[in-house]
């Protein structure tokens, strides 16, 4: 029975109990995580996905919709209609793919490369305040953790390629 994968493993009523109460606790520590954030970004008037855009563009430089829906975690029609609303902002500018004329890549204005470099740092600065219950050495365990965890539910969920990262920083990103 060692052989099976965790997921073929019968489980008890307590440890389904006890991974229900953890999932439970991730889901409100996220939350609560993004309400500190939140507010920052909410007065540059943008929203949590049009900040993973220009994060991750000015982090990666320019990128396809395609690498960006999956940076990002949205859908595709979601993410043509951040698309739209940061050009319509003067932020980002879509321009043809050479290599893939159905591609387009997104690329930072001026302006948007200005307002993402003055604004990421502060926005990094509220998360790690609001993480800052933990030490680092409790934050290093954590991000293994969740990796873990984030590919054992893959896995378990039968992806059968790995789901893209979270809105992460780019430049941190392993």
């Amino acid at each position: 029975m060692t052989d099976l994968p965790m997921t073929d493993l019968p489980m008890t009523d307590a440890a389904i109990t006890l991974r229900l109460r953890a999932y439970v606790k991730l889901l409100r520590a996220t939350r609560a995580i993004q309400a500190a954030a939140e507010p920052r970004i909410a007065a540059a008037g943008l929203t949590m996905t049009q900040l993973g855009v220009l994060e991750a563009l000015h982090h990666k430089g320019p990128l396809t919709q395609r690498a960006l829906i999956r940076k990002v975690l949205t859908s595709p029609g979601n993410m043509t209609a951040v698309v739209d609303k940061l050009e319509a902002a003067g932020l980002v500018v879509r321009q043809p793919c050479p290599e893939d004329r159905r591609s387009v890549y997104v690329v930072l204005t001026r302006e948007g490369a200005t307002q993402i470099a003055a604004l990421f740092p502060r926005h990094a600065e509220d998360i790690a305040r609001a993480m800052a219950g933990l030490d680092e050495a409790d934050i290093a365990r954590l991000d293994g953790l969740l990796r873990t965890l984030g590919r054992h539910a893959e896995a378990a969920a039968g992806a059968e390629a790995p789901l893209a990262e979270p809105p992460e920083p780019a430049h941190l990103a392993p």
